[in-house]
């Protein structure tokens, strides 16, 4: 089973997450809203996927924010998570869906294995935490700038996430 976490408050995230378990036929998909996650929920899947929009000048959305004490104290070892956010590159350059990179980070630091990693290629911005040796650690959407391209990135994203959630 595979938790898809993401504010249920949030269009675009939402959107993108509908279009997720939408597209991801080959497993079931529980879907949680990030704004009522708790730890002992979290820790319930073995594999996750987790919507994270960059907010305001890279960070993470208050409700992440919020989980981040709890989430500090889990051990994730043994589990597999994806993250997909949205950003904005011509807006926000410097900080392209940095929120993906430091929730990537507090994941690992726990023990979890980030999958899912996408290209950079395609995207124009200068810097962000999400990117590690030229991959996103995770699926950047820019509804501003590049809308047209999200679905063909969701449904590549889907083909490597089912390589790695099985």
């Amino acid at each position: 089973m595979i938790g898809l976490i993401y504010s249920y408050n949030t269009q675009k995230t939402a959107n993108v997450a509908k279009e997720i378990k939408q597209l991801y036929t080959a497993q079931d998909i529980t879907e949680v809203n990030a704004e009522q996650i708790d730890g002992k929920t979290f820790q319930s899947f073995k594999y996750l996927i987790l919507g994270v929009p960059t907010w305001f000048d890279g960070e993470l959305p208050n409700y992440w924010d919020e989980f981040v004490p709890e989430l500090e104290t889990l051990d994730l070892k043994g589990r597999k998570i994806a993250l997909f956010g949205n950003g904005d590159q011509i807006g926000y350059p410097e900080n392209f869906v940095d929120a993906i990179g430091v929730l990537a980070q507090i994941l690992e630091k726990r023990g979890a294995q980030i999958v899912g990693h996408t290209s950079t290629k395609g995207y124009t911005f200068e810097s962000s935490k999400a990117v590690e040796d030229d991959k996103f650690l995770g699926l950047a959407i820019d509804f501003e700038n590049q809308s047209e391209q999200n679905t063909p990135r969701i449904k590549d994203w889907i083909q490597e996430l089912k390589k790695h959630f099985v």
